[in-house]
């Protein structure tokens, strides 16, 4: 379970097995990722009823526990439904499913995140496999723990770097000259400095001001930002300290 050493609002510092949080969970991971049924974020429901059943009946069948997805596509109920099913058999670190489709739609992301951070144990793990850098800040203050590297994978093949506001194709942008593997490496050195970033920021109890710096570099964190601020006041209140 995530042993929580400081919080700076929802925004957790800590660790789990040992790997500080928030942290990275590289393509080599030591979390086994449990078998589960993978549907798109946009279907019908009884087909999103029908992936949560078969996810829940994989990790009953499967005695190592792991990482276990939360599945639901675009219905909180089902959402919920699938993470207390799943913590009640003893998971404690949740990958949290279409995260990529999530990140397009700003008011679903905040609000799914939102009630898993109060349905889950606090001690209980989230974790993002793929989002933009820009975004990380923001996950981090809204109680998300772990973020993947394939997205540094992912840029490199596209000869792309990223910075923790931005994306540049080098063959519209010819900053450097490099290889796949210096790409790679470029990238995930800078996923390595966003976490520290934040880490550092928790410390110091000023993760919200890198919040709102790192939300205007696009208009969907800064769409994001507002919808949290707007409708989810009693949430960000309640582990914000009074001075």
């Amino acid at each position: 379970m995530l042993e929580i050493i400081q919080h700076d609002g929802p925004a957790r510092r800590g660790k789990f097995n040992g790997i500080l949080s928030p942290g990275i969970i590289q393509s080599d991971n030591p979390f086994k990722l449990t078998k589960d049924e993978p549907v798109p974020y946009d279907v019908p429901k009884a087909l999103a009823e029908w992936s949560v059943k078969k996810t829940v009946q994989y990790a009953k069948e499967d005695s190592e526990k792991g990482i276990v997805t939360i599945h639901g596509s675009k219905y909180l109920d089902l959402r919920i439904k699938c993470a207390k099913e799943l913590e009640a058999l003893g998971n404690n670190i949740f990958l949290i499913a279409n995260s990529d489709k999530l990140i397009k739609r700003q008011k679903d992301l905040i609000e799914i995140i939102v009630t898993l951070r109060e349905t889950l144990n606090p001690n209980s793990a989230l974790y993002i496999p793929f989002t933009d850098l820009s975004f990380i800040p923001l996950l981090t203050y809204l109680g998300v723990d772990f973020f993947g590297s394939y997205v540094c994978d992912f840029y490199a093949k596209l000869n792309t770097i990223v910075t923790p506001t931005s994306k540049y194709d080098l063959n519209v942008y010819p900053i450097y000259d490099l290889n796949y593997e210096e790409i790679r490496k470029y990238n995930y050195n800078t996923l390595d400095f966003v976490i520290k970033e934040i880490r550092e920021n928790i410390k110091n109890g000023t993760l919200r001001n890198l919040v709102e710096m790192r939300c205007c570099s696009s208009p969907e964190t800064m769409s994001a930002l507002r919808i949290l601020d707007q409708e989810y006041q009693e949430f960000l209140n309640k582990y914000t300290p009074l001075y």
